[in-house]
């Protein structure tokens, strides 16, 4: 075999390995305007209830922060949907009357 034979032997299955990397795909699916919501719509601050409210004044009084703060509003949260109202401070014993 020649010099020329070879370089167009190799020529032809690399041109004939690489067409399956050069081929066209599909143009990705048109986006639908289901979706209408902005930028703006996502950062809204969401309505708090005067509970969650509440919850937060008490963990930033106590200075909580990270996952404390975030356990302490998930538990206050559950006492007052409950309807018992999270007291602010332990209670005292009561004094024994001699």
């Amino acid at each position: 075999m020649t010099f020329t034979s070879r370089l167009a032997i190799v020529a032809l299955t690399s041109l004939l390995a690489t067409g399956t990397a050069f081929a066209q795909t599909a143009a990705p699916a048109a986006k639908t305007d289901a979706k209408t919501t902005t930028a703006a719509d996502k950062k809204a601050p969401k309505e708090r209830s005067a509970e969650s409210l509440e919850c937060s004044k008490q963990a930033d009084a106590k200075a909580l922060k990270g996952k404390e703060r975030k356990k302490f509003r998930r538990e206050c949260m559950k006492e007052a949907k409950a309807g018992t109202a999270a007291p602010a401070a332990p209670a005292a014993p009561a004094a024994d009357k001699k």
